[in-house]
């Protein structure tokens, strides 16, 4: 059976006055599910010092987003029976909160769970999601025969004209989802018009989260949002011949969460500047080629019109580079083609226009690949040993 050649573990001489930093993902690394991946443990082991502290700056960067950052935490804690603050977690929908022209406007989240508490949090003021859009206009809704409304005699309040619509993760039912969202978007923000033949631009969309498949107990990937956005691009093309435009990507491979993650380790390491970040992820497409995107940014410090522009708080990146580490115990499967066939069908599916996201080949090659978490650590444990003994 395939297995990576393991990390011999000696770190003798490994310094406290660290420069380096570990971005973990979490489903198909450290979770499968609900249930911690016993290498994941080992891993924390060899990472907390004698009081229970990271010996390195860390942050959880996660395509999840159907949560609060402290309610993360809070899960990561009790697993792993460690303090981790919700600084340490950086969700997919995290760095919205640095998007402060759009705040203002009136937005249409889709998701799932505490979708306007969580748009509230990062800053938007003007919230409409797709069961107020329902209620307001129950003739929108129509597959379900068991489920179309009965209209009501009392009339309700006008909901204000949409400005953007927020895609935070996949939602639970994707018909009434894929149908309100088109009718938002065709109708240039008034769903309860006629579709507007000739419009002349799209409303910005931000879309959080483009895995196609991620991890969970199941023996293969399941569906993640990037399906549901796959369908919603398809559904979009079909009636209007055009591509669906992104205003943004976030979550990973964005370059913006990688630059929103690096703010949160630097922020640990006393504002301290950071030599190299390990990036630890169990998924080709999203972990590996973000990693190795924002590396490529941090050799060869893109110009500004290259990245997302961000309202006065870009963060600026420190780092001399991000080494990408590709597990074997989530999505990236070495004993299956699958897993490179999934890469390249997101890739093209999402890079459609949006400058961040451009399919190249090399940047779906990663670093290193070991078999687990633990290996990841050690590999890392003995670069930084290596480089600490040779100062």
């Amino acid at each position: 059976m395939w297995r990576p050649r393991l990390v011999q573990q000696t770190f003798r001489c490994l310094s406290t006055n660290t420069q380096a930093g570990v971005l973990f993902d979490v489903d198909g690394v450290l979770l499968r599910g609900g249930s911690v991946i016993p290498a994941a443990r080992q891993a924390f082991l060899k990472l907390l010092d004698k009081n229970n502290n990271f010996r390195f700056p860390v942050v959880f960067v996660t395509n999840a987003g159907s949560c609060q950052r402290h309610h993360k935490a809070q899960q990561l804690s009790r697993l792993f029976n460690v303090q981790i603050s919700p600084e340490q977690v950086v969700l997919s929908h995290s760095p919205l909160g640095m998007l402060k022209s759009f705040h203002g406007k009136c937005v249409l989240v889709s998701g799932q769970g505490p979708v306007v508490d969580i748009a509230s949090t990062l800053g938007f003021k003007k919230v409409v999601t797709i069961e107020q859009l329902n209620e307001h206009l129950p003739l929108l809704d129509m597959v379900d025969h068991n489920r179309r409304p009965k209209l009501s005699s009392i009339p309700l309040q006008t909901l204000p004209k949409i400005e953007g619509i927020i895609l935070f993760g996949e939602p639970i039912r994707w018909e009434t989802n894929l149908q309100l969202l088109i009718d938002v978007l065709l109708t240039n923000g008034s769903p309860g018009c006629v579709y507007d033949p000739q419009l002349s631009s799209q409303l910005p969309v931000l879309a959080c989260n483009i895995d196609l498949t991620w991890m969970a107990e199941a023996k293969s990937p399941r569906f993640g949002h990037g399906i549901f956005l796959l369908c919603l691009e398809s559904i979009y093309k079909k009636l209007t011949g055009q591509e669906l435009q992104y205003q943004a990507l976030l979550g990973k491979p964005s370059l913006l969460t990688y630059q929103y993650a690096e703010q949160q380790l630097r922020l640990q390491n006393h504002n301290r500047k950071l030599t190299t970040i390990y990036a630890i992820g169990d998924n080709v497409m999203t972990d590996i080629y973000g990693a190795n995107l924002y590396n490529r940014y941090l050799a060869q410090q893109w110009p500004r019109s290259q990245v997302m522009m961000v309202e006065e708080e870009e963060p600026q990146s420190a780092a001399a580079q991000c080494r990408s580490i590709l597990v074997c115990t989530g999505v990236y499967n070495p004993r299956s083609q699958l897993s490179s066939n999934q890469s390249s069908a997101i890739a093209e599916a999402v890079s459609q226009g949006h400058g961040d996201l451009v399919l190249e080949p090399d940047l779906m090659e990663p670093s290193h690949i070991v078999e687990d978490v633990e290996d990841a650590v050690d590999l890392m444990l003995q670069q930084e040993n290596s480089v600490t003994c040779n100062t």
